[in-house]
């Protein structure tokens, strides 16, 4: 991919999610507001082939799991797992979102590891970030920080944070070897990472991935099975694992993506 097509596709990304916060920040009079914008490729939750299998954000929280939130944030979730349930997080813990969205994950990562914990969540798209800052206002949440930035170049530092969470979101990155390196760079040693994203069979060729859906639907860009376990290895992380969960589209799943960094010799 030429630099200028991931350029392309990194802000039309970006556009497309700024549409769907602004569609929650800003509902039309009359119009219920919705984080899926009007057209099937408008995001994760709305492609053809989540239609099909009745939408990837359908279910994925514990009953009673969202209870207290903002009305916001349950509206601007875009994700296709629960990643809080993958992470199992614990009081005390500091725990990162990459691509944070409109705040579900973080709120929710805020009350598990409680006040003696912290959450953090980083989106580069302003709108999600305006949205996101909102719903922790009224959700009245102190231990929780948005931070504006990319997913391949995080704001944070070497060595910050015990968990890495993200929901259908690095299958959307025109970098994703950076991300991994990312996630394993802020990580301390012995930290983990509990992902929900798109995966594809391995026999699915890119090209067989680009005919399923779109990139900004989050098919298109989906990696491999292998392509994920391959990558995280490459990182350096250790116990990676790749489990399907639900059907996507033919060829590709949402999956749990669970790895650790080593721990210090």
């Amino acid at each position: 991919m030429t630099d200028q097509a991931s350029t392309d596709l990194r802000e039309e990304v970006r556009s497309r999610y700024a549409a769907a916060a602004r569609a929650v920040l800003e509902p039309q009079a009359g119009v219920a507001a919705s984080c899926c914008g009007s057209s099937a490729a408008d995001s994760c939750c709305s492609t053809e082939a989540a239609e099909a299998v009745g939408g990837f954000s359908e279910g994925l929280y514990r009953e009673g799991e969202t209870d207290g939130l903002p009305e916001e944030a349950v509206l601007a979730s875009l994700g296709c797992g629960n990643p809080i349930a993958v992470a199992e997080l614990h009081e005390g813990e500091r725990v990162l979102d990459l691509g944070s969205g409109g705040g579900i994950d973080v709120l929710l990562s805020a009350r598990r590891v409680g006040p003696t914990g912290f959450a953090y969540g980083v989106d580069m798209t302003d709108d999600m970030l305006e949205l996101a800052r909102g719903n922790a206002a009224k959700a009245g949440a102190a231990n929780v920080e948005f931070r504006k930035g990319q997913i391949e170049d995080l704001p944070l530092p070497d060595a910050s944070v015990d968990v890495v969470i993200s929901n259908c979101v690095i299958n959307l990155s025109v970098d994703k070897p950076a991300v991994l390196a990312e996630m394993f760079r802020v990580l301390v040693p012995g930290g983990r990472i509990g992902i929900s994203d798109i995966v594809a069979e391995d026999h699915m060729s890119p090209a067989d991935r680009a005919a399923a859906g779109s990139y900004v639907g989050c098919i298109a860009g989906a990696l491999s099975r292998t392509e994920y376990l391959d990558g995280l290895t490459a990182a350096g992380f250790a116990g990676a694992s790749v489990t399907f969960t639900t059907e996507a589209a033919p060829g590709l799943h949402s999956a749990i993506i669970r790895a650790v960094k080593p721990a210090a010799a």
